[in-house]
């Protein structure tokens, strides 16, 4: 009964008044941010990043936690009323879901996706809270040779699972990890990647970097493409959902959950994969597969359930090990590196208030997200005709006013601009972000258990392979990278013989 009291404790901290309301801001902004294409919670989070630091621990995380999920449930609304998808994870949704809005089942559409969304936000935050005690149980015997194999797995995981190529990959997170080894050895006093700049002796703030790749360089990109002529959108009609359909729809949503809250689980994988992975497998399964892709309404249930499953699970590695496994996560791993919380299984014996008051603040959040969605459908597609050029001056500023916040440095505004370009850099050459930001992130804990692990063993690297959880975590590292890379090898080397 450990948990019931544990959630009770959670319980007194997320039903305070003040956490109530940042947990309504966070929902609310993250299903405004979800509905507006090319912003996202990568952004959103990344611009509110400074301003958390004067709040509570726990404030911050609950109102970053539901920008987090509730932007997985407002992506669907433009998706099926516009065939726009406000998040990228709701773009399979548009390939029934506006069928059945162009049919006039916008509604149904539109109910299924708020009630799938709901049970698989349940069954995620269900899994968190009886997985995660274990979880961390487990962490907390790991020494530094087991930290520094899983953080390498979940880096190379990351890579292979993320947009681009596997060495591009890998090289950006590398990069990433460089970039977050600049400053002062804690170990020698020896400053390192500093190019004699006194403004990096205390190294780069994440903050800076979050801003600078995802905010900064969003606005850019969106800028320099046209805006797209505005578009019609399908009448809504009663937003609801009959009991045959419910139970027509019920096995759907509760597959898609599954697999949503195993992909979440996975580095890199997240809600992208979770709900095109939803979608295939729901087409494969069903009796009527001519039926997808033409408004079949178990196309809309199994991915929004995925994707928001997966929106939950994602904070199981976070919380428990440390490990972000997407940008998002890592952004709130940098919260709580703002909030002075030193990540990884020690949160939960250490900080009990924050990671069950976390836990518990994602059932209400869930609820207040079908509360929110639903009636606001209306409002949301109004939204939708505000140009991007009007909001980007405000994103902006308030960019730089957080970044400024944190350290009252101005040196830390042209750091973010550099970022910024650095982002755009990246963007067309085909580098997506993800891998440097985590690279970013874990680097410098790598290196610390690596450092560790050597004067435990006085210089010996079999340290890493003599424990049987470390070698275990290189050996599926190393499986995982010759599967990816043994038949694009193979690939090429026939190519290279049929061109002879």
């Amino acid at each position: 009964m450990e948990i019931l009291s544990n959630l009770a404790l959670g319980a007194t901290v997320a039903f305070s008044p003040e956490n109530l309301l940042y947990c309504f801001l966070g929902t609310l902004l993250g299903t405004f941010i979800g509905v507006l294409p090319g912003v996202g919670p990568v952004v959103t989070i990344a611009v509110l990043l400074p301003l958390t630091f004067g709040l509570s621990p726990e404030g911050a995380l609950i109102m970053l936690a539901g920008i987090y999920y509730g932007a997985a449930y407002g992506g669907s609304t433009t998706a099926i009323l516009m065939n726009l998808p406000g998040e990228s994870s709701a773009a399979v949704t548009c390939l029934d879901g506006y069928q059945m809005a162009r049919k006039g089942e916008a509604g149904k559409a539109l109910a299924v996706a708020a009630i799938g969304s709901f049970i698989a936000g349940t069954i995620g935050t269900i899994l968190i809270a009886a997985f995660a005690p274990p979880l961390t149980a487990v962490a907390l015997d790991f020494g530094p040779a087991e930290y520094f194999s899983m953080i390498l797995m979940a880096v190379i995981f990351s890579t292979i699972l993320g947009q681009g190529s596997l060495l591009t990959g890998i090289a950006m997170a590398a990069l990433g990890g460089l970039v977050g080894l600049a400053g002062t050895d804690v170990n020698s006093g020896v400053s390192r990647y500093t190019f004699g700049l006194s403004g990096l002796a205390d190294g780069i703030d994440f903050a800076v970097v979050g801003m600078g790749l995802f905010a900064f360089t969003e606005i850019v990109r969106t800028l320099e493409e046209p805006e797209e002529l505005e578009r019609g959108t399908a009448p809504v009609g009663k937003i609801r959902l009959g009991l045959s359909d419910f139970r027509a729809t019920l096995p759907s949503i509760l597959r898609g959950s599954a697999i949503g809250s195993f992909f979440g689980i996975l580095p890199g994988a997240g809600q992208v994969v979770s709900s095109f992975a939803a979608y295939m497998f729901e087409k494969k399964i069903s009796k009527r597969p001519h039926e997808f892709g033409n408004g079949a309404i178990e196309g809309v249930a199994a991915p929004e359930s995925a994707n928001n499953a997966a929106a939950q699970t994602a904070f199981i590695p976070m919380l428990t090990l440390g490990i972000p496994g997407t940008a998002t996560m890592a952004l709130m791993l940098g919260a709580m590196l703002i909030q002075g919380i030193t990540p990884g299984p020690q949160v939960m014996t250490q900080h009990p208030t924050l990671f069950w008051g976390l836990i518990v603040s994602m059932w209400i959040g869930n609820g207040m997200l079908v509360l929110l969605n639903l009636p606001l459908v209306g409002l949301w597609v109004k939204l939708l005709k505000v140009p991007y050029r009007w909001l980007c001056p405000a994103i902006l500023m308030f960019s730089c006013i957080g970044i400024y916040s944190v350290n009252f440095n101005t040196t830390d505004i042209a750091l973010a601009a550099l970022f910024g370009v650095a982002g755009y850099v990246f963007l067309k050459l085909d580098c997506a972000p993800a891998p440097f930001v985590l690279g970013f992130i874990l680097g410098p804990l790598m290196e610390e258990n690596m450092r560790r692990a050597m004067l435990f063993s006085r210089g010996d690297l079999s340290i890493f392979a003599t424990s049987p959880i470390s070698a275990g975590f290189l050996a599926v590292t190393a499986v995982v990278l010759a599967a990816m890379a043994v038949p694009k090898i193979r690939k090429r080397k026939e190519e290279a013989i049929a061109s002879e």
